[in-house]
């Protein structure tokens, strides 16, 4: 049994061999003892689960933890059984329970062995648990991850929102601390409301982990290589890569593992022994890496997590934060490296679309806030903390040169005459509006809202049209961070002005802004922004003027020879014999056969007079998951089968099929597709789209799609490239 009457220091070493507390932890701990509600929003690594333990293990009764996730349930119960001399001074309350073992939870409670009780909140809804909770006492109740409870949380859980009722059912005046990791203002105030403590006492820690290096790369076709790379270069290091689905995560681990690292996959597809296994080998260090959807991570206390990759960019800042902040909770090195491309946002547009307007909007809010931080040119630490409602200068504050944009600033330009005009707008337009119709306005593009408003009769429509969309779009951010205007929460985002903005109309003096990095959406490139491994430039230079001159002798276009991510590639492996060459990204066998020799040639010569040393470890195998795949494909086209059927046979959506066909034909495969082409277009048409590609410089679809105006869809010009580039180039 616990002492209180010796001191918190002495009950903290007693139990958990700490000499000192961390933070808010004593503050809160004590606040707790004098039964106070009370909140706490600590970020990831803190010491957010110590704040109710420790109390728990020095009272009388049981304290309740309500807590989302499983994993991260039996996680705690493992670490509190391992200070103390009894199993059952904490348990777990959940579905899984045989009837056995329910009993035996009961029994410890009534015996007052139980100090900790984990439960989910669907389980705190069964009647035979209320009924017996009421007869017990109970010291307090811990919600843990409280931000569930928000819909503008990242994680909202309907569930939650009935803890409040199922507290006054238990019937105990009992006091309430909630705790959080992630929580802007909106859902702080959700939280306090629904649990019904708004007098709770408060401690909020800082959201700024300094030791964090933040980095936003371009996601292009090379990515699994890049993230290859990037392991490789840290090996022996232990880290988390995070996709957005299953089959993502299988196929990635797949690539790690032939390339030499320890990785596991970890997703909810796999049954819980497989889980808890690869878990388990991740804590115990028998692997160095788990590639993981978000089902992973919350609770794994494991200190020294070097790095966290996202090859999806995820669906809230609040997510994201969350998953890095698994990164160096030691207080050690901690690289956190997202992929980025609109592409990828658009995705998660789609599949919102079924849902409710309400959720749509609150998701398409949270999700441009994402797009925000990717694409931002400003401090990327300013910027995360801005979200949560934290004054960060990168100048002064700790860690403010730890990001990419930071170490790699951009040049700045003054826009003081532009802030004031667009703070004015905002006010004189009735700040009713939200960004994007800000930028619209600024433009003089008309659209449904704007001229049902009339604002298009204004003076200031149109007022920004000398400076483009990119640019208005990045100094909205930035001003939003420098607080002059803020975004309205309760109405999805739209912008006011705050007292700095009037003040600043009047006496501004200076308004530094960088532009956004700019990304191309057809390859996804961009501009300015580090990217994976070093391209050596003079040879790029080399290789296209060779390109140029191949191209001539065979009368075709030059990105019909090699595509420029293929020529990169090239300039950063530097592949010096026709094997090598095949695996570069895009070429393959058969067009490393029919294009390859004159390159190897050139790369070889310029390896030789430059005295290059060729990096081994960038020369990164393939699963050969895809070659079932291509097999498949090639075989069904010689049928001509259907592109619907082979879709659906796959399992995939149109759109990711014509990615696969591409990805064949690209790497100088011959697929013979006009069967499928022919149905779609007749012969004028696909003589104008011959025409088109045959004397334009790139066969990038965004400029296609912009040539021809509307006259065709994407898919169709995507289609019909497909039978140029088969026929022309292999």
């Amino acid at each position: 049994m616990a002492d209180t009457q010796i001191g918190l220091e002495e009950n903290l070493k007693k139990y958990f061999g700490f000499g000192q507390f961390r933070g808010l932890q004593k503050k809160v701990i004590t606040s707790l003892l004098n039964k106070e509600d009370v909140f706490v929003i600590m970020p990831t690594g803190g010491g957010k689960s110590l704040c109710y333990q420790l109390p728990a293990l020095m009272q009388e009764g049981t304290a309740i933890v309500v807590s989302p996730l499983i994993a991260l349930m039996k996680n705690q119960v493992d670490a509190i059984r391992g200070v103390s001399d009894h199993d059952g001074v904490a348990h777990v309350l959940n579905s899984s329970l045989s009837k056995g073992d329910v009993q035996r939870v009961k029994d410890d409670i009534t015996s007052g062995i139980t100090k900790l009780l984990y439960v989910a909140p669907e389980s705190l809804t069964k009647e035979e648990y209320v009924e017996f909770l009421k007869e017990q006492t109970i010291s307090f109740l811990a919600v843990d991850e409280a931000h569930c409870i928000s819909e503008w949380g990242h994680d909202f859980r309907p569930e939650y929102r009935n803890l409040r009722r199922i507290i006054d059912r238990i019937g105990k005046d009992i006091p309430i601390i909630g705790l959080t990791a992630t929580a802007t203002p909106k859902v702080q105030e959700d939280i306090l409301k629904n649990l019904q403590i708004t007098k709770a006492t408060t401690f909020k820690a800082s959201f700024n982990r300094p030791n964090l290096f933040y980095e936003v790369r371009p996601k292009t076709a090379t990515v699994d290589a890049d993230i290859t790379r990037f392991i490789k270069q840290n090996e022996g290091k232990s880290g988390i890569v995070y996709c957005l689905s299953r089959k993502r995560v299988e196929e990635l681990a797949q690539v790690l593992q032939v390339n030499g690292i320890k990785a596991v996959p970890y997703h909810a597809g796999l049954d819980s022994k497989t889980r808890v296994l690869h878990q388990d080998m991740f804590l115990m260090e028998d692997t160095d890496v788990v590639v993981a959807t978000i089902a992973f991570g919350m609770g794994i206390d494991k200190p020294d997590v070097r790095f966290v990759i996202h090859h999806d960019i995820p669906k809230s800042i609040e997510s994201y934060y969350q998953e890095t902040g698994r990164a160096g909770r030691d207080g050690g090195e901690g690289h956190c490296l997202a992929y980025y491309a609109y592409k990828d946002i658009e995705k998660l547009e789609k599949f919102m679309s079924g849902k409710p307007i309400a959720e749509q909007e609150i998701g398409h809010a949270l999700l441009q806030e994402m797009v925000g931080y990717s694409e931002t040119s400003m401090s990327r630490r300013q910027y995360i903390l801005h979200y949560f409602g934290e004054k960060f200068d990168p100048a002064t504050g700790a860690g403010g040169d730890m990001d990419d944009n930071m170490r790699n600033p951009k040049p700045q330009k003054e826009a003081v005459e532009e802030v004031k005009k667009l703070v004015q707008l905002i006010g004189d337009a009735g700040e009713r509006y939200k960004s994007k119709d800000i930028v619209s306005i600024l433009m003089g593009k008309n659209n449904a809202m704007i001229s049902s408003h009339k604002v298009d009769q204004q003076g200031y429509f149109g007022s920004g049209k000398d400076k483009d969309k990119a640019y208005w779009t990045a100094l909205i951010r930035q001003v939003l961070v420098a607080r002059l205007i803020k975004k309205d929460i309760e109405t999805y985002g739209t912008l006011k002005v705050l007292d700095a903005g009037r003040e600043f109309i009047k006496s501004g003096k200076t308004f530094m802004m960088s532009d956004d990095h700019t990304y191309n959406t057809s390859s996804d490139q961009i501009v300015g922004a580090a990217k994976g491994g070093a391209v050596d430039a003079q040879l790029v230079k080399f290789l296209k003027d060779l390109r140029k001159k191949v191209a001539k002798q065979k009368n075709v276009p030059p990105y019909i020879v090699f595509q420029d991510p293929s020529l990169e590639d090239m300039a950063t492996k530097y592949p010096v014999n026709m094997e090598e060459m095949a695996n570069i990204h895009g070429v393959g066998e058969g067009k490393a056969k029919k294009y390859g020799k004159p390159f190897v040639e050139l790369i070889s010569t310029y390896v030789d007079d430059n005295d290059i040393t060729r990096p081994d470890d960038l020369v990164i195998k393939s699963t050969g998951a895809k070659s079932g795949n291509k097999l498949y494909f090639i075989t069904s086209i010689d049928r001509k089968l259907s592109f619907d059927d082979m879709a659906s046979a796959k399992g995939m959506d149109m759109d990711q099929l014509i990615n696969e066909l591409e990805s064949i034909v690209y790497s100088g495969t011959k697929l013979n597709v006009g069967y499928w082409i022919d149905e779609m277009l007749d012969e004028d048409q696909q003589e104008e789209l011959h025409e088109y590609f045959i004397e334009s410089e790139s066969d990038k679809i965004d400029a296609a799609v912009e040539e021809f105006d509307g006259d065709y869809e994407e898919e169709e010009i995507r289609l019909y490239r497909l039978r140029f580039i088969s026929e022309v180039a292999n």
